[in-house]
């Protein structure tokens, strides 16, 4: 998925920027408030990453953590998603690896960190801790238009995720409903980030 990077309304240009991740390592989604949102990771479906020799599969998974961090770059925060503790089969191992070395980056790099739940990610989109990828896919559209997901449920998440620590910070993307704010008091912020604005 090519970055898309509509122009951004006047509000985004002089805010935090701020950085959503969905990590995956065949489809890391990844959102930011400057307006673009893409999708990156392993995708040569004949050469699975799961079955390739260890060597040859550290590398891919490198160059997966390379690509993903080259676009989140420096922002003033990174919202990611946390790993689903019930979610199994194959690739959990390396899937917990490319997690990790995100976070020992970022947080080396001393970059603020925010951490959200699945389903604090779906609350926040939905207004319920449970939902299905299409509604959190059409939330992103009608409340987030400016941001392009060509109906990529990874893309929509990271969406989610970024306009989440926007409204952390006090710079909301849009107005939210309360039941849906209550996301971000569950979420795990940084200590160090900027200081988020008061709220009425």
């Amino acid at each position: 998925m090519t970055p898309t990077a509509p122009a951004a309304p006047a509000e985004l240009q002089h805010g935090p920027t701020v950085v959503g991740v969905d990590s995956s390592l065949t489809a890391t989604g990844l959102a930011s408030s400057r307006g673009w949102c893409n999708v990156t990771g392993h995708t040569d479906k004949k050469n699975p990453l799961t079955k390739m020799p260890h060597p040859a599969r550290l590398a891919a998974m490198r160059l997966v953590r390379d690509d993903v961090l080259h676009h989140i770059g420096r922002p003033d925060l990174a919202v990611l998603e946390t790993p689903a503790p019930s979610r199994s089969g194959g690739g959990s191992h390396e899937r917990a690896w490319l997690w990790w070395e995100l976070y020992a980056h970022l947080t080396d790099q001393e970059i603020p960190v925010a951490l959200v739940s699945t389903n604090q990610r779906m609350l926040y989109a939905t207004g319920k801790g449970a939902a299905s990828k299409s509604a959190v896919v059409d939330a992103v559209a009608r409340r987030w238009p400016a941001w392009i997901t060509g109906g990529d449920d990874n893309a929509a998440d990271a969406v989610v995720l970024m306009a989440a620590g926007r409204d952390w910070l006090g710079h909301p993307l849009t107005t939210m409903p309360k039941a849906h704010r209550a996301a971000i008091t569950k979420a795990t912020w940084p200590d160090h980030a900027l200081t988020p604005a008061p709220r009425p």
